[in-house]
């Protein structure tokens, strides 16, 4: 049985919700505050996050961050805030999926499963290797050369998809679905903006690679500096 924890503040909504994701076969929390929400994700270690953003103490995108900095828990957040900007701010600060209010518990349902089904494929405890890279899924750190590397949430995601497909071309495509969660496509701007910041955080640009190779009109392929072409 899938154990969820809920962040909501609306009596409402979290009242019916709780119900209705109980008796599709979930085990499920409640907390009515950001921060208890942040104790409840890392005390209880549920198996998906369902995050409302408009909380009493914290914003959830805030919140969302916070998780993300110790935590690979799945998060589905929850709210009324439908403007595109919104909705690619909260998935670059590391949301799993997004679903705007007002939706059916049928609806949550499946993308709970969705989310689920897909976690544990992604999700792996063991630090990836990668030449002189090393990248550690359990505290979302990274080192080159030893040095800590600083990248954002959605930074280390991809770095981390394309490791675990390393010496592969990953389409733009694929990282859209996988590492941004859209699967209806979108713009592969988005992919080479985070590619270009990565690769400066890594010490190279995309006309002199070391790790990060582009594959003109394919993708992209993650090799270490010796095997590399």
């Amino acid at each position: 049985m899938p154990r969820l924890l809920l962040i909501e503040d609306d009596p409402a909504i979290r009242t019916p919700l709780l119900r209705a994701l109980r008796d599709r076969g979930h085990a499920v929390a409640a907390a009515t505050t950001a921060m208890d929400g942040l104790r409840a994700a890392l005390d209880d270690r549920p198996d998906l996050v369902v995050l409302d953003l408009g909380l009493p103490d914290v914003d959830g995108t805030e919140l969302l961050r916070m998780l993300r900095a110790v935590s690979r828990v799945p998060v589905i957040v929850a709210t009324a805030r439908d403007a595109e900007t919104e909705i690619v701010r909260v998935l670059d600060a590391g949301a799993d999926d997004y679903v705007v209010k007002p939706f059916t518990a049928a609806q949550l349902d499946a993308r709970i499963r969705a989310v689920l089904r897909r976690g544990p494929a992604a999700a792996t405890d063991e630090t990836i290797v990668v030449g002189d890279l090393e990248i550690d899924p359990r505290s979302r750190g990274v080192r080159l050369d030893g040095v800590p590397v600083d990248l954002t949430p959605r930074e280390f995601d991809l770095l981390h998809h394309l490791a675990t497909r390393r010496d592969e071309v990953v389409t733009k495509r694929e990282l859209l679905t996988e590492v941004w969660q859209i699967p209806y496509g979108g713009a592969d701007k988005t992919v080479d903006v985070h590619l270009s910041w990565l690769r400066r955080k890594l010490g190279e640009t995309a006309a002199a690679p070391r790790y990060l190779h582009t594959v003109r009109g394919v993708g992209v392929r993650l090799a270490t500096p010796d095997t590399a072409p």
